[in-house]
């Protein structure tokens, strides 16, 4: 019998056999009606999402970073901290405070890897928090080298006239604004070599008709991200955002989708299923990396097959 490594111990081995797995069926969950109060917590969902807790293993890829994610309680998010803890970065994560269960669930893992996890509740839809969670983190780092824009809210509003000026400013404020006022404060931080990634969607390329406040700040989010690259390389910083599609995420049982949706919830996609959290790591895990010291101005779409631009 062989022991399997410690998916929170980065390893430079290579794996004895390469399994093939086929993608349609890699997890197959079934999805019951349910509902929970915005923001939603991922200890809450049934079943339960695969954020890499025990599937993720690490390669050393990004050791002796220092990186920044909002939304690192849960969701795609969540996967990004404990990938890169995994691969060797030390950590800061932002989160509402009402997620502080699931937040503390991600610090522990972070710190079985054997990195240092920065916990920073607050909402970055509030300007002075935004800031101040960057200043947080780059004290609490000792600098800054990758810096995730992740954060999100999202609620489905099936009629126009359904949606109300709050939810707009909400959403507009913490999915456009905030990464604005966060890559302005962490700008002077950021050396030659830093990576700054955004999180955009699907939606950006292909809207639904319920969601018409979030695929317009995702598609905001794309646009910046790509103003932004041409900005900053000539200052040695690469800018890039990933384009998700379906995920099953904190975000769709509080809000993101009608609860009578979920049970067929990404089964539209190529692919046939949602995908699970774990499954964008890898994209955040690159474009962070030194692997991607020649990719700047990219969207890297994870869709399950949807076609984007």
């Amino acid at each position: 019998m062989t022991n399997s490594p410690d998916p929170a111990q980065p390893t430079d081995e290579p794996t004895a056999e390469a399994t093939l797995v086929d993608p349609t069926t890699k997890y197959e969950v079934e999805i019951p009606v349910q509902s929970q109060p915005v923001p939603g917590l991922a200890s809450e969902m049934v079943p339960p999402a695969d954020h890499g807790e025990t599937t993720y293993v690490g390669h050393g890829r990004l050791r002796g970073r220092r990186a920044l994610i909002t939304g690192g309680d849960s969701g795609i998010g969540r996967a990004v901290a404990i990938a890169y803890a995994r691969e060797g970065a030390d950590v800061a994560i932002g989160y509402l405070p009402e997620e502080q269960s699931d937040a503390d669930e991600v610090a522990q893992l972070v710190r079985d890897a054997g990195r240092l996890c920065i916990q920073l509740p607050g909402d970055v839809g509030d300007e002075e928090v935004a800031r101040s969670l960057v200043r947080d983190a780059v004290a609490g780092l000792g600098g800054l080298d990758v810096l995730v824009l992740n954060a999100a809210r999202q609620r489905k509003v099936e009629k126009l006239e359904d949606l109300t000026s709050e939810q707009w400013a909400e959403t507009m404020n913490v999915n456009v604004n905030a990464p604005f006022w966060m890559m302005q404060e962490a700008l002077g931080h950021l050396q030659p070599g830093s990576s700054v990634i955004f999180t955009s969607s699907v939606q950006a390329y292909t809207p639904s008709p319920g969601l018409v406040d979030y695929a317009a700040s995702r598609a905001a989010v794309n646009t910046m991200s790509k103003c932004l690259a041409q900005q900053l390389a000539p200052r040695g910083i690469r800018v890039n955002a990933v384009a998700p599609g379906p995920f099953w995420t904190a975000l769709q049982v509080s809000g993101g989708q009608l609860p009578d949706a979920l049970p067929t919830f990404g089964h539209k996609n190529p692919l046939g299923r949602p995908g699970q959290p774990v499954e964008m790591a890898g994209a955040y895990v690159y474009l962070a990396s030194e692997e991607a010291s020649y990719t700047t101005g990219n969207t890297l779409s994870v869709t399950g097959g949807a076609p984007t631009p």
